[in-house]
């Protein structure tokens, strides 16, 4: 099974300097960062997903600003995602349309003229056809809404379109029909008209809302109606814990940028390790927001409600105690007492009671302690916990937090490429 990242110009300053929290004085943004493929030793996925809402075009701004989506357009996805086919023969670059962006129109905006265009100056391997969001699941014997008929109408005719229209891009690219449907039959359904249409790669939409047992029965319908011999790729599949519940199913390929996203959006696990049996098990990195930057803490001093000498003299005491306990010169509790002692101005939520606000703080005090007691990013021999050492463990600007979302895609595609592993989920 085939990982995609899904490409969102995620990148770091490699010459970051994490004491003085600040970058290089003449860095430029994106020439001279790097690409998780490029700061590690080798890239931590099988090939990029680039969405077009993700570029941006006439109609809509993406997120690359507009000189980088013209570069993008004129040099190719590879050469300005530096991710040659030369040090990565085998590897993937698939796009599609970005479907979620317009969601809520009646149809599409895109042609088929200017996504084949869009796949052609991009320099695109696959690409999926032209889809549109089916928001319903229910059960088959419930009859579908109108709307998700209507959908699925239009999702299937550009489908029929695209296909012969994209021979024009040559036999180095492979087209992929997108299904969309409201049940598990009508997927089938859908899936089996588009084989029938010629396409022999299918990529399965709308999984974000669904449930793993909803996505269990989907996929079930899908195999039962193709031959075996049709791949199947999940668009946005990011329940990662439950790889081993789909690739039953033949899944050829899935994109996600989940592990790099929880390295700064779960509330939790935010950096992975391997566990005792070889699955993934997961650390809580230790919240120290700056003062100066931080929203929450810039509004309280305005309301005269803390010192903000004061302040950053707590800011300075945490990043310190926790680097000193790194290096075994002061004992996990200090060092944790040190980091919630500024966590009680910095991450207290004023709209909550003490006692909600006690318990939560203890919640953290032992994912703390269990984070710096175990160490992890010692047992870890990647390059950013080689070279930041416990600096990857504090969640504080995008520069750390990225840089633990590159370290989380080293760690999970090294455990999705171990054959035939265990189930890819958290330690009981």
């Amino acid at each position: 099974m085939r990982f995609l990242y899904s490409d969102s110009l995620d990148y770091v300053d490699p010459d970051f300097d994490f004491v003085g929290d600040r970058q290089a004085a003449d860095r430029r943004a994106h020439e001279d960062d790097d690409f998780p493929h490029e700061h590690l030793e080798t890239a931590p996925y099988d090939g990029l997903l680039v969405s077009r809402a993700i570029v941006g075009d006439a109609r809509r701004t993406g997120k690359y600003s507009e000189p980088q989506a013209m570069r993008f357009r004129r040099e190719g996805a590879r050469a300005f995602l530096r991710f040659p086919a030369s040090r990565y023969p085998d590897s993937m670059i698939m796009g599609d349309n970005g479907a979620f962006t317009y969601r809520d129109e009646h149809e599409p905006p895109h042609g088929i003229d200017d996504t084949l265009e869009f796949y052609e100056d991009g320099g695109f391997t696959h690409g999926c056809s032209i889809d549109h969001l089916i928001f319903d699941f229910t059960e088959d014997a419930l009859p579908p809404s109108d709307e998700a008929r209507c959908r699925s109408d239009i999702t299937l005719a550009h489908a029929e379109a695209f296909l012969p229209a994209s021979r024009a891009l040559g036999a180095a690219f492979t087209p992929v029909g997108v299904i969309q449907g409201w049940s598990p039959a009508s997927m089938a359904a859908a899936a089996a008209s588009l084989v029938a249409m010629g396409y022999n790669y299918l990529a399965v939409g709308g999984m974000v809302p669904l449930s793993i047992e909803q996505i269990e029965r989907a996929l079930a319908a899908i195999r039962a109606a193709i031959p075996q011999c049709v791949r199947l790729h999940l668009l946005g599949f990011g329940k990662t814990d439950h790889l081993e519940a789909v690739r039953r199913y033949g899944v050829a390929s899935f994109d996600t940028t989940s592990p790099l996203l929880r390295a700064f959006k779960d509330g939790k696990r935010n950096y992975y390790a391997v566990g005792e049996g070889r699955d993934l098990a997961y650390y809580t990195a230790v919240r120290i927001p700056q003062a100066i930057d931080n929203d929450k803490l810039l509004r309280r001093a305005r309301r005269g409600r803390l010192d903000q000498e004061s302040l950053l003299g707590l800011e300075a005491r945490a990043l310190d105690a926790v680097r000193r306990c790194a290096t075994g010169a002061l004992a996990v509790g200090d060092a944790v007492e040190a980091v919630l002692a500024y966590g009680r101005y910095a991450l207290w939520d004023d709209g909550a009671s003490d006692g909600r606000n006690k318990a939560r703080f203890d919640v953290l005090r032992s994912a703390y302690t269990r984070t710096l007691g175990d160490r992890p990013w010692e047992a870890c021999d990647c390059r950013v916990c080689r070279e930041s050492g416990v600096e990857v463990l504090i969640f504080r600007s995008s520069n750390r937090n990225k840089r633990r979302g590159m370290h989380n895609l080293h760690v999970f595609y090294g455990l999705l490429r171990r054959p035939r592993h265990g189930a890819v989920g958290p330690l009981p």
